[in-house]
């Protein structure tokens, strides 16, 4: 696999640019804090990606705050206000030629009796959502996500994206706490657009570097090539965070390194020099 690094790690500078194409990263996916994407300069990034080769693989749509951004929520103004912002950043973003966009079907929590209802406005929405992107030559992929969000297993997955044939996945490999990443593969590796590559150790979602949680990737990684021929993409922060503490930031080339492992069998942290504190 080319490998890429989501933008919700670094700020996408110039200088950055520089830095991922000497290291060796070939993608990156735009995201960010929900504040943030007012910010997009997108004729910017086109210039940047041209200039230094870094593809802009994928645009993580916008998720936060569940109250006001949420496809799922009960309320048909919420629903239609986020389908309509939603709307703007794939018009903005196939602009530039970004044609993967990755969607959350729902905030949290939900509760037992309210995830049916949810369920349904989830699938009507992206519904309308996958066939306005399929209009601008794009695709829909949504993501599974962890606790009682919607799409927290392979059958919650497969069920929101029966909404349209033209959606399709993003497997994120640190979410699934009520299935497992063989399952989901196994069940809707057909369907996978993209993936986040992260660990975790299987109580939450930790967006730690492979190697630092539980996943066995040298498991994960046989069953995943077998149906998807995208980009490797890390969805990790660049710092530390509330449940790890590193005796370093991250760098570009940690994840070239991390990858390389992963793609010839060794320990993913085989040559990266971090030693880590758990805070969880």
């Amino acid at each position: 696999y080319k490998i890429g690094l989501s933008s919700c790690g670094f700020k996408l500078t110039e200088e950055n640019f520089i830095k991922l194409k000497e290291s060796g990263v070939s993608a990156i996916e735009i995201s960010m804090n929900s504040e943030q994407y007012a910010y997009i300069n997108y004729e910017e990034l086109k210039a940047l990606s041209e200039k230094y080769q870094i593809e802009l693989w994928s645009f993580h749509l916008p998720f936060w705050p569940f109250a006001t951004i949420n496809i799922a929520s009960l309320d048909k103004s919420v629903r239609e206000s986020t389908i309509d912002y939603l709307k703007g950043f794939i018009d903005k973003a196939t602009a530039i030629g970004i044609d993967k966009f990755i969607i959350h079907p729902s905030g949290e929590p939900n509760g037992d009796e309210e995830r049916e209802d949810k369920m349904k406005y989830a699938m009507e929405s992206l519904d309308i959502l996958a066939e306005y992107a399929h209009a601008r030559g794009a695709v829909i992929a949504v993501e599974d996500l962890p606790r009682t969000c919607l799409g927290n297993t392979a059958d919650d997955i497969l069920k929101l994206i029966s909404a349209n044939d033209k959606l399709k996945v993003c497997f994120d490999t640190n979410h699934l706490l009520k299935d497992n990443n063989l399952n989901f593969i196994d069940k809707v590796g057909d369907k996978i657009l993209t993936v986040h590559v992260s660990d975790y150790d299987f109580i939450n979602e930790r967006h730690w570097l492979p190697g630092e949680g539980k996943v066995d990737w040298k498991e994960l990684y046989n069953a995943l090539k077998e149906c998807y021929n995208g980009i490797w993409m890390y969805e990790i922060s660049l710092g530390s965070n509330n449940t790890i503490s590193r005796s370093r930031d991250l760098a570009f080339d940690d994840f070239v390194k991390n990858a390389n492992n992963i793609f010839e069998g060794k320990n993913p942290l085989d040559g990266i020099d971090i030693t880590r504190e758990y805070l969880v």
